[in-house]
C-alpha cells in the first residue's frame, strides 16, 4: 500500500475510533467473551442466597447513573482526597449488594483480566437481576469506562428522595435526560426490594391518600416514634415482592404505594394515565421499562481514555 494510502487509512481510523466512543451492546465480544455468563452465574448464586440482593443491585445501578453518569463512582471507598458516595443521606444504611458486585468483579477479572470496566459490570448485573426476578430483557450497552473520583455532596442532591414531590421527581429525572414516562416506568422497579421505615413513616401516619388497612399493616412493624425500628424492613410492593412483574401499579391505583414518592405517580396528577395504562397492561410496562433502562445507562458515560479499567470496585488504580 502507497504511503499515502497508509495516511489516509489511518486518518479513517481515527476518524472511526473517535467516533465509535460510543456505547455498543458487542463491546467486549472479542476482548471478555465468556463476560455474560460470568456475571450471570456469580449474580445468580447471591440472589439465590437472598432474592432481595437483585433489587439492591438494580437500585446501586440507579443511583450510580444519576450521581455523575453512569460511571462507577458508587463503588468507591472514601479515600483522603475525596468523600465519596457510599455516606451521601441517599445510600448511608440503605445501599447494598458491594460485596456481590466485588465478587463479581473477581470472577470477570480472572476471565479477562484489565478489560471491563466496573461500571459496566454494574450496568450487566441490574440487568441481569431484573431477569432472573422475572423481567424484561434487553441488550446491555457496554464500554463505560470507571470514575477516578466520587462526590458525596453530587449523591446528596442529585437523588430523588422518597419524600419528593411529582414536580421534583419529574424535574430530577428530567436534568439527567429521562422523561415523565421514563419516571413511571423507572419507578416500577419498585416492584421488588423493600424500604425502611423511616422512609415512609410519615406516609403511613399522616397522608390520607392511602388504604386504611394496609396503612395499618405496615404500622404493626414501622412505630410512629422517629428512631423507634427506623431501620425495619417493608416491601415496596406488598404482593409479589421478589417478582418483577407490574403489581407495582396495581398497588399505586390502590392507594397501596409504600413511599410518599410512590403514590406521588397516582394521585391525581399528569402521572395517572401512564400509571393506570401499567396497571392492566404488564407488557408495555415492560417494554417501556427496558427502554427507560437503556437510556439512563446512556447518561454521560466515560468513554474513550477518559476513566480507566479499575482493578478494584472499591478503589482507583
Amino acid at each position: 500500500m502507497a504511503p499515502s494510502m497508509i495516511s489516509l487509512a489511518f486518518f479513517v481510523l481515527l476518524i472511526v475510533g473517535s467516533a465509535n466512543a460510543q456505547l455498543s451492546t458487542n463491546f467486549y465480544s472479542s476482548s471478555c467473551p465468556k463476560l455474560s455468563s460470568t456475571v450471570k452465574s456469580t449474580l445468580q448464586s447471591a440472589i439465590s442466597k437472598e432474592a432481595r440482593m437483585g433489587a439492591s443491585i438494580l437500585r446501586l445501578f440507579f443511583h450510580d447513573c444519576f450521581v455523575n453518569g453512569c460511571d462507577g463512582s458508587i463503588l468507591l471507598d472514601d479515600t483522603s482526597s475525596f468523600t465519596g458516595e457510599k455516606n451521601a443521606n441517599p445510600n448511608r444504611n440503605s445501599a447494598r449488594g458491594f460485596d456481590v458486585i466485588d465478587n463479581i468483579k473477581t470472577a470477570v477479572e480472572s476471565a479477562c483480566p484489565g478489560v471491563v470496566s466496573c461500571a459496566d459490570i454494574l450496568a450487566i448485573a441490574a440487568a441481569d437481576s431484573v431477569a432472573i426476578l422475572g423481567g424484561p430483557t434487553w441488550n446491555v450497552k457496554l464500554g463505560r469506562r470507571d470514575a477516578k473520583t466520587a462526590s458525596q455532596s453530587a449523591a446528596n442532591t442529585a437523588i430523588p428522595a422518597p419524600s419528593s414531590s411529582l414536580s421534583t421527581l419529574t424535574s430530577m429525572f428530567s436534568a439527567v435526560g429521562l422523561s415523565t414516562k421514563d419516571l413511571v416506568a423507572l419507578s416500577g422497579g419498585h416492584t421488588i426490594g423493600q424500604a425502611r421505615c423511616t422512609n415512609f413513616r410519615a406516609r403511613i401516619y399522616n397522608e390520607t391518600n392511602i388504604d386504611t388497612s394496609f396503612a395499618t399493616t405496615r404500622k404493626s412493624s414501622c412505630p410512629s416514634t422517629s428512631g423507634s425500628g427506623d431501620n425495619n424492613l417493608a416491601p415496596l410492593d406488598l404482593q409479589t415482592p421478589t417478582s418483577f412483574d407490574n403489581n407495582y401499579f396495581k398497588n399505586l391505583v390502590n392507594k397501596k404505594g409504600l413511599l410518599h414518592s410512590d403514590q406521588q405517580l397516582f394521585n391525581g396528577g399528569s402521572t395517572n394515565s401512564i400509571v393506570s395504562g401499567y396497571s392492566t397492561n404488564p407488557s408495555s410496562f415492560s417494554s417501556d421499562f427496558a427502554a427507560a433502562m437503556i437510556k439512563m445507562g446512556d447518561i454521560k458515560p466515560l468513554t474513550g481514555s477518559n476513566g480507566e479499567i479499575r482493578k478494584n470496585c472499591r478503589k482507583t488504580n
